[in-house]
């Protein structure tokens, strides 16, 4: 690859600590009835919808008609959406801030998630400020790994896939980055992260001690 300019950072479950189970474990009475309940009905793919641009209240009308025993439930996903979030992940934020200290990249971002849902994301973490520009899923109607999504980022930013190192936790996203060319690191956690940033000389080696 060309000397990196510039890092991406798939957001949810490598900045942010993301999962529906935070709100519905307050809702139902059980880890059992949790997962039971967001693989029948809240799934996977019903909650992409709204991550490729379905809006909530279309995506909860739908939901509700197919179960409505479920109607609270269900809009408490919408309504209280903001406590799907845990937090963000200390660790990676902090990688985050020695790159954006080091001035040596240009930061940038790519999520699939909610447009109606990412500004609450952006009220939360001041950090997100520090992306020289972030591509979101809901607002281009397009997902990952779909590789338009890749090409858009690339393309808007000005952008060179070699000399482009990309983020995620995810595997299929990581290889459709590394098929067009990017530098593409699986997200385990920080720690390792650490490892392969610092052997692309991004980042030091250890994490510096606060004085």
């Amino acid at each position: 690859m060309s000397a990196p300019q510039a890092v991406v950072f798939d957001l949810g479950g490598v900045l942010v600590d993301w999962d529906p189970r935070y709100l519905y474990r307050t809702l139902l009475p059980s880890e059992e009835s949790v997962e039971r309940f967001l693989a029948e009905v809240t799934t996977p793919s019903w909650n992409a919808a709204q991550d490729a641009g379905r809006t909530w209240a279309d995506a909860v009308a739908e939901l509700t008609a197919l179960h409505p025993q479920y109607t609270a439930l269900i809009e408490a996903y919408d309504a209280r959406w903001i406590e799907t979030i845990g937090g963000e992940i200390d660790g990676t934020v902090e990688l985050l801030r020695e790159l954006r200290s080091s001035g040596s990249v240009g930061l940038y971002a790519l999520t699939n998630w909610s447009a109606e849902k990412f500004p609450l994301a952006v009220e939360r973490f001041e950090w997100l400020s520090w992306f020289e520009g972030i591509v979101v899923s809901g607002v281009e109607r397009l997902v990952k790994p779909d590789p338009r999504i890749f090409r858009l980022l690339l393309d808007r930013y000005g952008l060179d896939a070699s000399s482009t190192v990309y983020i995620d936790d995810n595997p299929p996203n990581v290889d459709a980055a590394a098929e067009l060319g990017m530098t593409s690191l699986h997200f385990t956690g920080p720690d390792r992260l650490r490892d392969e940033l610092s052997q692309l000389g991004l980042v030091a080696s250890d994490r510096p001690t606060e004085e």
